[in-house]
């Protein structure tokens, strides 16, 4: 009898590494690492949503920090103007959710006819004018120098929150999962193979891409939610180049056109400034700790090319593949063995 895919192995090791993610913060029982655990997950959502594009359909984006500080700037205005319930906090989410989506169609209608580089700058200067909007919108931002605002009271305890972070993680990486693997998502990754193949077919490239584009900035918005949420604070560091840059490398190091793998990238990237930045405080040479940083994603890139998921998967499919292969040739001297005989 075939295998339920539910119960396959790959869904049997998503739900361990779930598991340990829930039991994670009752075993060390660490404020610090809690707070760790939920920025992780945060930006995990972050590189999916990032993954998305480049990873399932071939778009390189330099603006998608963007659709992360509407998110959050929603977020923040709402919490801070009005009484911070979790009504308040789920609706400030779909308002932010909406507000992202009408931006990413208009962008997505006016950029994706632009190939490669072209659309990538485009979308950076994009996101620099609404960097600056937000510089300059004093009255609602209050600038550079931002501002805090009250959580709701059931996110005062941060296993609470890191335990709805995580919960959206899990939504969002099922979603998706189911994306990707229907008939839409399998149009996306046509266009990252062979967009002018594809367009050829039948298919009408720009609204796929503009569709990807909208779910992307979506669940980016979320993340930036989330993430304002964490700080009780935000301000325009939201919507810079570096947000961008931090969800694409969590991408590549993760392993692109994976979704798991950006979950692991964010897991690496997340984990590794924290260390190191721990250990400036005792160490004066880690002090420039972004150094060692980029080392680290130098040595991952030579030694995972394909991301860490990526690489795991071509190693075991290699390794699969010769263990069958020498299935057939014992066999077949079997037969060669039976037929002498």
């Amino acid at each position: 009898m075939k295998q339920p895919a539910f119960f396959s192995k790959t869904n049997i090791i998503y739900f361990l590494i779930l598991l340990v993610m829930i039991a994670v913060p009752f075993i060390l029982d660490s404020r610090t690492f809690t707070i760790l655990l939920t920025q992780i997950c945060i930006f995990a959502i972050l590189a999916m949503s990032y993954d998305v594009l480049l990873g399932y359909t071939g778009i390189v984006s330099f603006g998608h920090a963007m659709f992360f500080g509407v998110g959050a700037y929603t977020t923040s205005v709402m919490l801070s103007r009005i009484e911070p319930t979790i009504t308040v906090f789920i609706g400030s989410i779909a308002v932010g959710m909406l507000l992202a989506a009408a931006l990413s169609a208009v962008i997505g209608l006016l950029t994706l006819r632009l190939k490669s580089h072209y659309f990538a700058m485009f979308t950076l200067a994009i996101s620099g004018l609404l960097l600056v909007v937000a510089e300059k919108w004093r009255t609602v931002t209050k600038g550079n120098d931002g501002f805090t605002f009250r959580a709701p009271e059931f996110f005062r305890d941060r296993i609470y929150f890191y335990f709805f972070v995580l919960i959206c993680l899990v939504i969002v990486f099922i979603v998706l999962k189911r994306f990707v693997a229907s008939p839409l998502g399998r149009v996306l990754i046509a266009i990252r193979e062979n967009e002018q193949r594809t367009r050829s077919l039948g298919f009408r490239t720009l609204g796929y891409k503009v569709v990807a584009s909208i779910v992307a900035g979506v669940v980016a918005s979320l993340a930036g939610s989330l993430y304002a949420i964490s700080l009780r604070f935000v301000n325009t560091s939201v919507m810079t180049i570096d947000i961008t840059l931090d969800a694409l490398l969590m991408t590549i190091i993760g392993g692109v056109g994976t979704l798991i793998g950006p979950i692991i990238g964010a897991g690496v990237i997340e984990f590794a400034q924290h260390y190191l930045s721990g250990l400036a405080r005792e160490y004066p040479i880690f002090e420039r700790w972004i150094i060692f940083f980029g080392i680290l994603y130098v040595v991952a890139v030579i030694f995972f090319p394909k991301g860490i998921v990526g690489t795991v998967y071509l190693k075991y499919n290699s390794w699969k593949t010769k263990k069958q292969q020498a299935k057939l040739q014992t066999v077949e001297l079997v037969k060669e063995k039976e037929q002498f005989e």
